[in-house]
């Protein structure tokens, strides 16, 4: 590969357990970050590069009953060094003991291919947040498709940013989604959908896209043989006619329609000191309270919309970095009734 697609490497670690896995990826995280703090994997799953990498770089996954854990670029070697340190996972009230590990390390990953490249949705797509998903009612229903076209390419294009690939020529997509309408998941008001899409890069096995991607959502599987895919030629035109393209200057401009975070603080802020004042000044004075404050402070609040995990931030197309949510749902996942539930073989 060459500067504009640099080789990068993935890793996929199936953890073959005594017993089927009825766990959430923040539990299985949880044991990680607790019982084995000083392993390398540890940092890339307690938030400790959550500044440094907007994409998490190792990701946990709950597929089949069975633990999967991806590790990207810089994630890769904390992975591969698993099998080596690790052989149960205690979660307190069951103890998992691993048979058997099973590791497969690729090259060559989010570089674009010459050929338009089909991927499926192994756990639903959460495409929409509350602000996108408002967007996708107001749209006619023969332009929804293209809505949500632009919306994956756009998370592709910031994917391959991340990674330091150069994207000049765009990104093309299309989704497959036998079904339009999309289905309520999770506390965040998040719409998903089921299917799979077509693109021109390549991209590893199991990583999430959308919302909701450090709770299992958005898992991605490829349907092609990445030994048959060629890099250096041009797309073929007849592919890609009933595709989306998503250039990076589309990013740029999502971007800059994101108001800054700090500013409208500062606004807020600035606008309660105001309205503390003037009540003063008003202690006294008759008559109805006028409520221009009250409807400024929503409107900026309107425009300070971010999503709940590693997600898209207003307009659903820029993307923010995780927040600091993995403890509450920990807790949440970790009742003694959940895992009651859990574990009815």
């Amino acid at each position: 590969m060459n500067e504009i697609f640099p080789d990068i490497k993935t890793t996929v670690l199936r953890l073959s357990t005594d017993k089927p896995v009825r766990k959430t990826p923040y539990q299985v995280k949880g044991v990680f970050i607790k019982k084995h703090a000083s392993e390398p994997i540890t940092p890339m799953l307690d938030g400790t590069y959550r500044k440094k990498f907007s994409y998490p770089r190792v990701q946990v996954k709950i597929l089949n009953e069975q633990i999967y854990i991806i590790g990207i670029k810089e994630g890769v070697e904390p992975v591969l060094s698993i099998p080596d340190k690790i052989k149960e996972l205690d979660f307190g009230n069951i103890t998992f003991t691993i048979n058997d590990f099973e590791e497969e390390t690729l090259k060559q990953q989010f570089a674009l291919s010459g050929s338009v490249v089909k991927y499926s949705f192994l756990t639903s797509w959460a495409a929409l947040n509350h602000v996108t998903g408002k967007k996708y009612r107001s749209i006619p229903f023969k332009k929804k498709k293209s809505y949500l076209n632009k919306l994956l390419g756009i998370n592709l294009i910031f994917l391959a940013k991340e990674m330091g690939m150069s994207i000049d020529k765009g990104i093309y997509t299309k989704v497959e989604i036998p079904n339009l309408h999309p289905k309520s998941i999770d506390d965040n008001k998040w719409k998903s959908f089921k299917g799979d899409f077509k693109t021109n890069i390549i991209l590893p096995n199991y990583i999430g896209l959308g919302n909701g991607i450090t709770r299992g959502y958005g898992t991605i599987s490829g349907l092609f043989d990445i030994d048959k895919v060629v890099f250096d030629k041009e797309l073929d035109k007849e592919e890609t006619k009933e595709m989306d393209l998503v250039l990076s200057d589309d990013l740029i401009k999502r971007r800059g329609k994101t108001k800054n975070k700090k500013s409208i603080e500062k606004r807020l802020k600035k606008e309660k000191n105001f309205k503390s004042v003037n009540k003063q000044r008003n202690k006294h004075s008759p008559g109805p309270k006028k409520n221009y404050y009250k409807k400024n402070r929503n409107h900026a609040k309107s425009k300070r919309i971010f999503s709940e995990d590693f997600d898209v931030v207003v307009d659903g197309n820029t993307i923010a970095p995780e927040k600091d949510s993995d403890a509450q749902d920990d807790q949440r996942f970790n009742t003694e009734k959940h895992h009651k539930q859990q574990h009815k073989f």
